[in-house]
C-alpha cells in the first residue's frame, strides 16, 4: 500500500494526522517543509514507485514554499496524484486557486479528524482514474489563464461559506447554470460576480438584471431588446440584456418574481440559445451563461403554480445556498471590522473599534437584513459614535433593544419562551430534571418549542427548521460545557459526541466557551 504524505510545519497537526491514519491502516510519511518534500519527490522513479504517495495532504501557509507552490510542483511530477489542501485561513481566491491547480479538495482547520481520514480514503480510491487522465487534464486546466484580482468576498470561518467557496472553485472550469438561494442581504450578487470572475468567461461582460425591480410590461424588452416601432415610444432599436451579456454571464436576480409569460420565453432561450427581440422577426443567438438567484422557496412556488416546474429544473443544475448571517456568527467580528474600516476610509475619519461588550452584542444580534444590515450598522457607528472606542451604549437602538430583550428572556427562564441562543444554563429542561427546583411544576420545553415554531411559521419567517435547530444545538452545547467547567473532552463524553465534533460545532455556532482541558488548539 502506497503511503499518505503529509506536509505541515506544525508538529501537532502532523502527529494527529499520523495517528489517525495509522489507526485506519495507512502508512504515513510526514514532512515539515516544502524543501524536504521536494527531495523526496526527486528520489522517486515515477508514479509506479512503491514509495510514491497515494495522497498528499498539504498545508497552504508555511515558511518557505507555500502549499500552492508545492501543489504546482507535485502536479508537474505526478499529475494523477490527489492533493488535499489544509488551511486555517479560508478565503475565496485561495480556494479557487487550489482547485484551478488541480487540488482534489481542501480541509478548513480545525476539522473533524474522522471526516479527514474518510476524505483521504476517497482521494486514494480516485487516484487510478486521475492518473489515466494525467496530462490531458493538466493541459486543459493550464489553458484557462485565470487571473485572481482583488478579493470581492471576505474570508470566512463558516463551514457553509467554505462549501460555497469550494463550489466556486469547482465551477471555474464549467459553464453550468447556477441557482443561488438565500435571504435578502446575504450576498447573492457577490457570489454571482465571483462565479463570473473565476470562470472561462471572465473576460466577457457581467450583466445583472433584477426581475423584481422592473415593471412587468417593460421586463420583456429589458431582457430581449426591441425593434424600432415595436411599441409606443420605441423610436429606435435597442439591444436587450441577453445580447449585452453575449460571451459572458447574465445574472437574473429575484428570478422567483418573474411573470409567468416571461418564464416561458426564458425557458425557450435556455433550451435553444436563441430568442426574438420584441417586435422582431429574426432570431438572435446569444452565448450566455445564466446565474439566477432568489430569496423565495421556488419548490413551494412550483407547487402553488406560480413558477414553471420545467424552468425550475433548467435553472436548478447547480444550487448554492447562502446562509443567513445568524448562521455564521463566527464571521460577524471580521465583517464588522472590514465594514468599519471601509466606512472610515470613505468619510476620512478614524476607524471605530468596538470594545468586547459591543462586539459580543453585535455577535448576538440576528440581523434579519443579513450582511447588508451589518454594513448599515457599521456606517451608523462611523457617523454616530462619539469616539473611536465604541462601547455597548453606543450601538444602534435596534441592537440594544434586541440585546436587552434577549437578556430579559434569559433571566425569566424557560417559562417565558423556548430555549434559545441566550438561555441560561439549565433553561428549558424537563420539570423533573430542572436543577435546583426540586421537581416543581414548570412548562414542558417541548410545548414552548412548539409555540415558538408556530409563531415563526405564522410570521412566515424563512428557514425556521435550520434556525431553531441551531438555537437548540447552541443551548445544548453551552449547557454541557458550563456543567463541566468548560472541559471540552468531558462535555463531549457527556453529550455523546466526539471532541472534534464539539470543537467544530462550537466554532460553527459562535460559542466562545474556553476549553479548560488544555490550551485551545483551534
Amino acid at each position: 500500500m502506497n503511503p499518505i504524505w503529509i506536509l505541515d510545519d506544525e508538529p501537532g497537526m502532523r502527529w494527529v494526522l499520523e495517528k489517525a491514519l495509522d489507526r485506519a491502516g495507512w502508512p504515513v510519511r510526514s514532512f515539515a517543509d516544502g524543501a524536504a518534500l521536494k527531495e523526496a519527490l526527486d528520489a522517486l522513479e515515477g508514479a509506479e514507485d512503491p514509495c510514491a504517495p497515494a495522497v498528499l495532504v498539504s498545508d497552504i501557509r508555511m515558511p518557505g514554499p507555500d502549499g500552492l507552490t508545492v501543489l504546482a510542483a507535485v502536479r508537474a511530477r505526478l499529475p494523477g496524484l490527489p492533493v488535499i489542501m489544509m488551511t486555517a485561513y479560508t478565503d475565496l481566491d485561495t480556494t479557487v486557486a487550489a482547485f484551478e491547480q488541480g487540488a482534489f479538495d481542501y480541509l478548513a482547520k480545525p476539522f473533524d479528524i474522522q471526516a479527514a481520514v474518510e476524505l483521504i480514503g476517497r482521494a486514494a480510491q480516485s487516484a487510478p482514474s486521475r492518473t489515466r487522465a494525467g496530462a490531458a487534464g493538466e493541459d486543459s486546466a493550464g489553458d484557462a489563464g485565470f487571473v485572481l484580482g482583488e478579493a470581492e468576498m471576505a474570508p470566512s470561518q463558516s463551514p457553509a461559506m467554505q462549501d460555497v467557496f469550494r463550489a466556486i472553485g469547482r465551477l471555474s472550469q464549467s459553464g453550468a447554470t447556477v441557482l443561488i438561494t438565500g435571504e435578502s442581504g446575504t450576498g447573492k450578487e457577490l457570489v454571482a460576480r465571483a462565479l463570473h470572475r473565476h470562470s472561462r468567461r471572465a473576460a466577457g461582460p457581467f450583466v445583472a438584471v433584477n426581475a423584481a425591480a422592473i415593471p412587468r410590461d417593460l421586463l420583456e424588452a429589458e431582457l430581449f431588446g426591441h425593434e424600432r416601432g415595436a411599441f409606443t415610444g420605441a423610436v429606435q432599436s435597442r439591444r436587450g440584456r441577453f445580447e449585452e451579456a453575449d460571451g459572458g454571464t447574465l445574472f437574473l436576480d429575484e428570478i422567483g418574481d418573474m411573470p409567468a409569460e416571461l418564464q416561458t420565453r426564458l425557458l425557450r432561450v435556455l433550451a435553444e440559445g436563441a430568442f426574438y427581440r420584441v417586435g422582431g422577426a429574426r432570431p438572435v443567438q446569444a452565448d450566455v451563461r445564466i446565474v439566477a438567484a432568489t430569496h423565495q422557496p421556488l419548490e413551494e412556488r412550483v407547487r402553488a403554480g406560480l413558477f414553471r416546474a420545467d424552468l425550475f429544473h433548467r435553472l436548478n443544475v447547480i444550487r448554492l445556498r447562502l446562509p443567513p448571517l445568524r448562521e455564521r456568527r463566527e464571521d460577524i467580528e471580521s465583517l464588522a471590522r472590514h465594514f468599519l474600516a471601509r466606512s472610515a476610509a470613505e468619510l476620512g475619519v478614524p476607524v471605530r473599534r468596538p470594545d468586547p461588550a459591543a462586539l459580543a452584542a453585535l455577535r448576538r444580534f440576528d440581523y434579519p437584513g443579513n450582511i447588508r444590515q451589518l454594513e448599515n450598522v457599521c456606517q451608523w457607528l462611523t457617523v454616530m459614535a462619539p469616539s473611536a472606542e465604541v462601547g455597548l451604549e453606543d450601538l444602534p437602538p435596534e441592537i440594544l433593544g434586541a440585546d436587552a430583550a434577549g437578556a430579559a428572556d434569559s433571566a425569566s427562564g424557560p417559562g417565558s419562551g423556548p430555549a434559545g441562543a441566550g438561555s441560561a444554563p439549565g433553561a428549558g429542561l424537563d420539570p423533573a430534571h430542572a436543577p435546583g427546583q426540586g421537581g416543581a411544576a414548570r412548562p414542558d420545553w417541548r410545548a414552548a418549542l412548539e409555540a415558538e415554531a408556530r409563531g415563526r411559521l405564522a410570521r412566515r419567517e424563512p428557514c425556521v427548521m435550520d434556525t431553531l435547530q441551531r438555537d437548540f444545538e447552541r443551548t445544548l452545547l453551552r449547557a454541557g460545557l458550563r456543567q463541566v467547567g468548560g472541559r471540552r473532552g468531558e462535555a463531549a463524553l457527556r453529550l455523546g459526541i466526539g471532541r472534534n465534533t464539539l470543537t467544530r460545532k462550537c466554532r460553527e455556532l459562535g460559542l466562545d466557551e474556553p476549553d479548560t482541558d488544555r490550551p485551545d488548539e483551534d
